[in-house]
């Protein structure tokens, strides 16, 4: 029987990596929904090399072009995700979520209840709603499979492990395109420049948010939520070969260590179908001359703090029970002002700061939202 699969955010990175490997495995895999939030053009070409029935496009205005523009397609076109109880009648074995930014946790929240098994790859949905998620998915009896390398690559060393045997979890981080940059530079560096990542390939926003350091910010918020662990015993380090993804210290003086190439297919391959010994068949031409390891010098650095002043908020960041959901609005908004060439690069901890020492700044952070709309409130004062 054929895997019925979502994917949530089909046109992202993630989303492509995802219709990659299910098509070495095309024959396994009915899937019944894709989603984009503007690429009219990219979806309905994966509609139709997957022959996928239905599409929802969230921008209303290039919703109403599509239904234009693809008028004569036999694909059932929609705008909102409160369709999905027409879209999917029986639960899906899997569901995608990959939506970039807090616009994904609406979506992921109402998928869970008609999937089986959900794979996160958004940070900004864990931060900002793990507390409904996790509610949501113990409801519905779904399991979650977090897709970020570093908290898959957690998830895995922990297996079979309680958590009081943890003494330290390090993440892992690349340092990004600017470790070796000068500092007296880095004002003036271009988005072009931020966003081609030595080792990954990403989008735009995940990579400017590795460059600053501010998706170690987010990974050490997800971690603490996802693996109920506290914050005392997380770590960040610089690893610049991007090849160990997580490292467990274990209280009884044993460390382990999660190895793999940079690439997003693997977790995602192991994720997707769990229990498959080999999955080299799915990787193939991407692992093809990979196959040797340790050939490298594997490097572990402090993080330098002038370099990467963002890892500041690793203070701060826990202030208070919504300072997260703050802390991530302000840095979209900060990423998409640099991508606009409107702030320097070095200013994001500059302006973030601003935020949290602004006198309405506890009365938002102190909130326990009790709902998404009161989500959304905290989001939205942060932004303006």
């Amino acid at each position: 029987m054929k895997k019925k699969i979502a994917i949530l955010g089909s046109t992202g990175s993630i989303g492509e990596t995802t219709l990659k490997i299910i098509k070495k495995d095309k024959k396994n895999f009915k899937i019944n929904l894709l989603t984009t939030n503007r690429n009219i053009n990219k979806i309905f070409k994966q509609a139709k090399d997957f022959r996928v029935k239905n599409i929802i496009i969230s921008d209303l205005s290039f919703y109403k072009k599509a239904k234009i523009k693809f008028k004569r397609s036999n694909i059932n076109i929609y705008n909102s995700f409160d369709n999905l109880n027409k879209i999917i009648k029986t639960k899906n074995d899997l569901v995608m979520s990959s939506i970039t930014g807090l616009n994904g946790l609406l979506p992921t929240l109402k998928s869970i209840k008609h999937t089986k098994k959900i794979l996160i790859a958004n940070k900004e949905s864990i931060i900002c709603g793990w507390n409904f998620i996790k509610k949501a998915a113990i409801k519905n009896n779904t399991k979650i499979i977090p897709i970020d390398s570093e908290h898959f690559s957690i998830m895995k060393l922990i297996e079979n492990h309680k958590t009081e045997e943890i003494k330290k979890i390090y993440l892992t981080a690349s340092g990004g395109p600017f470790l070796k940059f000068k500092l007296s530079k880095l004002r003036n560096i271009k988005p072009k420049q931020a966003i081609k990542h030595p080792k990954w390939k990403m989008g735009k926003k995940i990579s400017i948010d590795s460059a600053s350091l501010m998706n170690k910010m987010l990974e050490f918020v997800e971690a603490q939520k996802i693996f109920e662990i506290s914050p005392n015993k997380i770590e960040i380090v610089v690893h610049p070969q991007s090849l160990i993804h997580a490292i467990v210290e274990f209280k009884n003086g044993l460390f382990k260590f999660l190895y793999h190439k940079t690439t997003m297919s693997i977790p995602l391959a192991n994720a997707i179908f769990e229990k498959k010994d080999d999955i080299e068949n799915f990787l193939k031409p991407e692992l093809n001359g990979k196959r040797k390891i340790f050939f490298e010098n594997l490097n572990f650095l402090e993080v330098d703090k002038k370099r990467y002043p963002i890892i500041n908020l690793k203070s701060r960041i826990n202030e208070h029970i919504s300072t997260p959901i703050i802390i991530n609005a302000v840095n979209e908004i900060l990423v998409d002002q640099f991508l606009k060439k409107k702030i320097p690069f070095n200013s994001f901890y500059h302006y973030i700061s601003k935020v949290l020492n602004d006198r309405n700044y506890r009365k938002f952070a102190v909130k326990k939202p009790k709902s998404i709309s009161e989500i959304l409130q905290i989001d939205k004062w942060a932004r303006y």
